[in-house]
């Protein structure tokens, strides 16, 4: 333990947790290292080795820094991942594979504010609604919607740091669930009596892709960040104006989250433009570094006490995990879904663009891009979903 921050200068804050992401990226190219990141992937390490850093002294808790890292990074990715989109090609899914995306969508937003009145009131923490706002997010899309929502609903980081082992745990650990049944899944299909025809015409057809990816050049660099940066300032000044909505107790929709819905709705109306070509020059990728360099200003934050002591907050995430299960399940039997769209529509939300894909290569190797177009669906869909989810776990938490 350090007297005082040893890396208090903020370029050299921002140097150090850069660095971090670097090594945490490079160890996760090694095969001797998959085991570990596995089950705890880079994002989980951007949060917590910051937070190590600040626990034994060598990073501030509080710094001017984290405060402009929270301020533009979220949209400035936020306006990449969005821009970048090929909503056309979720939209050609077929309605089998969005049904049970929405199923498992509908099956969060209604658990959200079951579990906290269930266990709300044995929670210390008065404003833990917060974190499960954050949560939301997280699980109606992935990382970008959990951060996009603790902004929103302004989470405390000693708030959030229970609910993001939640996440790990309750989350990751459902997604090994779903690679153990993959083994099983000609059985679930014959039980449910699975209509495979759309499946089958997908895998058909992305056995036929081609990767479209080039080497970035400057002018794609320019243009990115050029276009990103512009977008930022222009929806944090218009988002200013903007009135706040809430209730008495909570706020819904701040000046922060006019912000964020702004840049977001804008990005996607601009996926429709050539600027959606940006994608093969890897401008998602970018948008997730920005991403992933902001979770480390949230992890350097956070409180690790807060942290260890989850065993009620976990409880509460696997009650609202098996509510998602019985949505999906219900939803499965009414359309005769086969487990791969089960699974790949759980994933989509619980784990996002991250997750989805691996899940639906376990099951069908050709089908990994339809995982990752759901999942990007999934975080389309959880900016504005995981707000209602939010504003109802507020209303049960007044």
């Amino acid at each position: 333990m350090f007297a005082s921050p040893l890396v208090s200068e903020p370029m050299a804050i921002i140097a150090l947790f850069s660095a971090i992401l670097g090594v945490v990226f490079w160890l996760d190219s090694f095969e001797v290292f998959e085991p570990a990141f596995k089950y705890l992937p880079p994002v989980i390490w951007a949060y917590f080795v910051p937070m190590l850093c600040t626990t034994v002294g060598l990073t501030p808790a509080e710094s001017p820094v984290y405060d402009w890292m929270s301020a533009y990074l979220l949209p400035f990715s936020l306006f990449l991942l969005m821009v970048t989109v090929d909503l056309k090609a979720i939209l050609r899914l077929g309605p089998m594979a969005l049904f049970m995306m929405c199923a498992g969508t509908l099956g969060i937003i209604v658990g959200g504010p079951v579990v906290f009145a269930l266990f709300g009131p044995f929670f210390e923490d008065p404003v833990a609604w917060k974190g499960f706002a954050a949560l939301s997010g997280s699980w109606i899309g992935g990382t970008a919607n959990m951060v996009a929502m603790k902004q929103s609903f302004g989470t405390p980081d000693s708030t959030l740091g229970p609910l993001l082992v939640v996440d790990v745990v309750a989350g990751y650990g459902w997604m090994g669930v779903l690679i153990f049944l993959s083994a099983y899944q000609a059985h679930f299909d014959d039980w449910i009596q699975a209509d495979t025809t759309a499946m089958d015409r997908l895998n058909e057809k992305m056995k036929n892709m081609e990767d479209q990816l080039r080497p970035v050049t400057l002018r794609d660099l320019a243009l990115m960040i050029g276009l990103a940066l512009a977008a930022t300032v222009a929806a944090k000044t218009i988002g200013a104006t903007m009135p706040e909505i809430g209730t008495a107790d909570a706020t819904v929709i701040s000046t922060d989250t006019w912000a964020i819905l702004l840049v977001v709705t804008g990005g996607l109306l601009l996926s429709f433009t050539p600027l959606q070509e940006m994608e093969n020059a890897g401008a998602s990728r970018l948008g997730y570094f920005a991403l992933y360099l902001l979770l480390t200003s949230i992890g350097a934050k956070a409180d690790l006490a807060a942290v260890l002591d989850v065993p009620l907050y976990l409880l509460a995430g696997v009650l609202w995990i098996l509510i998602h299960i019985a949505f999906l399940l219900a939803a499965a039997r009414m359309v005769k879904a086969p487990l791969f769209f089960v699974a790949t529509g759980s994933m989509a939300n619980v784990g996002g663009a991250a997750s989805a894909p691996i899940v639906a290569g376990v099951y069908l190797p050709a089908m990994a891009p339809v995982g990752l177009l759901m999942g990007v669906a999934g975080y389309i869909l959880g900016i504005y979903a995981a707000l209602g989810c939010g504003w109802l776990i507020g209303l049960v938490a007044v």
